[in-house]
């Protein structure tokens, strides 16, 4: 009797262990899968992500920075608007180079006029250069807001050397791992905008309903804005870099990379592009609302830089967000200065028909590795020359309106062209949200180039 009462007693307890054992082993392999996806995500990142994150640069940061100082949350929109477009234009770039297995400059001399390409690529090497120069200093202005006692020179030259290292003596598969983990220092500016206090129903109702003023400056600023997240840089350097993935999955030949391109191909290639191009909207959307909700607020509405905006928070938001937002512009620096230089160089090796490639050593792609030294090393010179860093922006801001609605012409010429994309050519309605982006970027070009020689 004993014993049958044990056993009606032990019943449940049996039964809840059981359970138990059968939930944890669940929520196991439920963490496992989630785990496992993650993963998978992660390896789909790559060209997409970097470039997303490397137009966030230190003169990025700084248009943004402007603008949240001085309207506040006016623009918070901008950054959403400006997403669709950067998707847009990074796929068919991307496209692009995963379907013809060449850059974009080696496709524009193969089937446009070489003088086309020569005006573009000039033009590019130009703005670039100068973008290069203005982001080392604001990152050796940054790293003295940090250390004030370092000397401004030496800081120069060890972001330069540094970034030189990277491109010239890792191999291209380390190189890449180290732009991609480098991308998570934007969280720093993430991470500052929640260190101060935000009103987010107000920022909601900015980030989705448009507003303009119509003043001068604000449409100048607008154009600048535009102009720092739709740049020719990044059509080169993302093309490029699709080609670059398919020789390191072992497509070294152009007849290898010009087979037939799969849709698991495509998928990925979608899914990294909106991914980077989400991130780097995202942190666009923290720089605003940051510097909104503490200079805008407190008065300070005279952001020149970067290191001015970094500099500025201190005494608002304090310490972390202040130290958060100067580590944010060293780290794009970082990000940005090689992918600068490098785009460059593949367009002007591309189109002279150099060997290139950031997977081929120094002494097999002299020249390629020539234009990024010189590109850099120009830059590096432009902080000693008593050139004010923000007219350097200034030319790179003309160089870029100069060249992206050219550039942006061809890309979707090329997209569209069943000849060369066969099955994979644009959409019709791609083709014309392409052709309207244009438009929208000529019209910025014109406003921006006229407001430095006309206003």
């Amino acid at each position: 009797m004993e014993e049958s009462l044990e056993k009606i007693a032990g019943a449940p307890a049996a039964v809840l262990d059981k359970t138990v054992e059968a939930t944890t082993e669940l929520v196991g392999q439920s963490a496992h899968n989630q785990i496992k996806k993650a993963r998978g995500y992660w390896r789909t990142l790559g060209p997409g992500l970097t470039t997303g994150a490397s137009d966030d640069d230190p003169s990025g940061i700084a248009t943004y920075s402007q603008a949240g100082a001085r309207y506040g949350f006016q623009l918070l929109w901008l950054s959403l608007f400006t997403f669709p477009l950067m998707v847009i234009v990074q796929e068919m770039c991307a496209r692009i180079g995963l379907v013809t297995g060449r850059g974009l400059a080696a496709n524009i001399r193969i089937f446009f006029p070489k003088w086309v390409l020569y005006v573009c690529t000039i033009l590019l090497f130009a703005a670039n250069t100068f973008n290069i120069g203005a982001d080392i200093g604001a990152m050796a202005k940054a790293t003295q807001l940090i250390f004030p006692k370092a000397n401004f020179a030496m800081l120069v030259f060890a972001f330069a050397l540094t970034g030189l290292g990277l491109q010239i003596f890792f191999s291209y598969e380390r190189y890449a791992k180290y732009l991609k983990w480098l991308a998570f220092i934007l969280v720093a500016y993430i991470l500052s905008a929640l260190a101060v206090r935000l009103d987010w129903t107000d920022l909601i109702k900015h980030t989705l309903i448009p507003s303009l003023s119509f003043t001068k400056d604000q449409i100048i600023l607008v154009c600048a804005v535009l102009g720092t997240t739709i740049s020719p840089y990044l059509f080169f350097w993302q093309t490029s870099q699709e080609v670059e993935e398919q020789i390191q999955a072992g497509k070294t030949t152009i007849k290898l990379r010009q087979e037939e391109t799969s849709n698991h191909e495509i998928k990925k290639m979608r899914i990294d592009v909106m991914s980077g191009m989400f991130f780097s909207n995202l942190v666009m959307f923290f720089v605003i609302a940051a510097t909104a909700a503490t200079l805008f607020k407190g008065g300070i509405t005279n952001i020149q830089t970067a290191a001015d905006a970094a500099a500025a928070l201190r005494p608002i938001a304090g310490d972390y967000a202040y130290l958060l937002f100067a580590i944010g512009i060293i780290g794009t620096g970082m990000l940005a200065i090689p992918v600068l230089a490098g785009s460059a160089s593949y367009a002007i090796s591309e189109s002279f028909g150099w060997k290139y490639g950031l997977f081929r050593k120094l002494k097999e792609a002299n020249a390629f590795y020539g234009v990024i030294i010189f590109s850099t090393l120009i830059g590096v010179g432009l902080n000693f020359i008593g050139i004010d860093p923000i007219k350097a922006l200034i030319y790179s801001a003309v160089g870029n309106g100069l060249v992206a609605p050219v550039v942006l012409i061809l890309i979707i010429a090329l997209s569209s062209n069943k000849k060369i994309m066969g099955n994979r050519a644009n959409h019709p309605v791609v083709s014309l949200l392409g052709w309207l982006i244009t438009i929208a970027m000529i019209a910025a070009g014109f406003a921006t180039i006229s407001s430095f020689f006309i206003f």
